[in-house]
């Protein structure tokens, strides 16, 4: 595992001309420490909040032992108490090393996937399952997040940095799920646009439709990874308007082959909880 002064997403590959090595090179991975973003939003080292991170990663190959190749989908899951994320470029460019490396069988590849980025993701278990393309007997529906979607609310936005102060409750308690596809951010390190859903899912004073929608909205000009971006929506949402139950669901686009989708909440959570759904713009 790098050192830690190397750990700064200014030295990892993004934005970078890249060598895409074909043999398996488990030094490709890049992991970055959460506690870099997480203290400036006020998260110490006793986590508010249950959750993980889920990639999707839809480039996977390698060769068997008679060097044919394999193509398949990976789903990576690891806990947001882990010490680093991964950076994605570096994962994509970690995956690329095994298109020229052979392996006994789907199980062997998943095995030394767990164990290179449980070393560097640290203080969590990686869940890994490895589906061959041939193993698929039908492809998910697109589908769109559960939930009352808010974007079509007649609002005016004229503020795209991120402001907390649209966050507003009402006096009616509820339990409601709402979603909406406007979440739009930008990459810490290249500054290229992301584009995400989200779902959050609560219980307490009504949150008010249409701030809540204008804090969303506040994001598109901002600078952020996408488990950063989604904590801070937690969190804001935490502080601001006080729920008694809390979670809230990031599914992003893919770039280059890899989809990032964190959920944070205020109970454990897992895939029984929330699916690993495909949205149209996945």
């Amino acid at each position: 595992m790098p050192k830690d002064n190397h750990l700064n997403p200014q030295n990892s590959e993004l934005g970078k001309k890249s060598v895409y090595e074909a043999e398996y090179n488990p030094e490709k991975l890049f992991p970055i420490p959460r506690k870099l973003n997480r203290e400036r939003i006020g998260i110490g080292s006793t986590l508010p909040f249950y959750g993980f991170d889920l990639w999707n990663h839809y480039e996977v190959s390698w060769l068997n032992t008679k060097g044919k190749p394999i193509a398949a989908l990976a789903e990576i899951i690891y806990g947001c108490e882990s010490l680093n994320i991964i950076e994605s470029k570096s994962m994509k460019l970690y995956f690329n090393t095994f298109n020229n490396t052979k392996f006994d069988d789907v199980n062997a590849v998943a095995a030394v996937i767990k164990k290179d980025i449980e070393s560097r993701v640290g203080n969590t278990s990686v869940s890994v399952q490895i589906t061959p393309i041939s193993h698929l007997k039908s492809l998910h529906l697109f589908v769109q997040p559960d939930g009352i979607c808010l974007d079509d609310l007649d609002i005016e936005c004229s503020v795209y940095h991120h402001d907390a102060d649209f966050l507003k409750t009402e006096e009616q308690f509820v339990e409601e799920t709402l979603s909406s596809d406007l979440l739009k951010s930008n990459c810490l390190v290249t500054n290229q646009p992301d584009w995400g859903s989200i779902q959050i899912h609560y219980k307490g004073k009504k949150i008010n439709s249409e701030g809540l929608l204008r804090y969303i909205v506040s994001f598109r000009n901002d600078n952020e990874f996408h488990e950063q971006c989604i904590e801070q929506i937690f969190m804001d949402i935490l502080q601001h308007c006080r729920p008694e139950k809390l979670t809230v669901y990031g599914r992003f686009t893919r770039r280059g082959g890899l989809d990032i989708n964190p959920v944070r909440s205020t109970h454990p959570i897992d895939l029984k909880t929330v699916s690993n759904i495909r949205l149209c713009r996945q």
